[in-house]
């Protein structure tokens, strides 16, 4: 076997370490390009279809103004802030026999507690060329999503998704005030009922 010379060594350390220097200059380099870079940072709102939903309350589950925990893929996200509800029984189409509008829909009494919901969530969100970024998810059409409040689990997907402006921004508030108005209202009418139900037991 032949003897190393101590320029072998010198050459063989040498070698180690350009070899050393080129994976961490090419991992450095993937991380780059494998990440878009975050170009801002704003206020997003996304829509979520649900589908069937089957709920017997006369009241809907989601109200503007309350927050609903997101699951995003299976993986817990956050509780965001439910800014916008529009909810509709479940519809079917009839014929009408009539050649100038032959069908026309109607709901579907077959199925009476079934519903399609679209849900308007705000969030924080990272602009990127990609897309828009929240809880490291990129946030587009078609994302599964699960919706989880104290009394209801429902899951759906993401109808629509937008970037938020001045005007936008300005919007959200007056539907915020505008759902304050509708609770209170709410609560005052319960506490006029009650009372009046008060006063009929002591009037018997």
């Amino acid at each position: 076997m032949k003897k190393l010379k101590p320029f072998d060594y010198v050459l063989i350390v040498g070698v180690i370490i350009l070899a050393l220097i080129f994976v961490l200059v090419l991992a450095h380099k993937n991380k780059i390009f494998s990440k878009s870079p975050v170009e801002d940072t704003k206020k997003i709102a996304f829509q979520v279809m649900l589908r069937g939903v089957t709920f017997t309350s006369d009241k809907s589950p989601f109200e503007v103004g309350e927050k609903s925990f997101i699951t995003i893929r299976n993986v817990p996200y956050t509780e965001l802030e439910v800014i916008d509800v529009v909810y509709q029984p479940k519809k079917i189409m009839m014929p009408t026999g009539d050649s100038k509008k032959p069908f026309i829909v109607v709901n579907d009494y077959a199925v009476p507690y079934q519903y399609d919901f679209v849900v308007t969530l705000i969030d924080d969100a990272k602009i990127t060329k990609d897309g828009v970024v929240v809880g490291g998810n990129k946030i587009k059409t078609g994302l599964p999503i699960v919706l989880e409040g104290f009394d209801y689990r429902f899951a759906g997907t993401v109808a629509n998704v937008k970037v938020l402006n001045d005007e936008d921004l300005a919007i959200v508030k007056q539907m915020r005030i505008q759902a304050k108005k509708a609770k209170l209202a709410e609560n005052e009418k319960k506490f006029e009922e009650a009372q009046a139900a008060n006063k009929s037991k002591q009037a018997k």
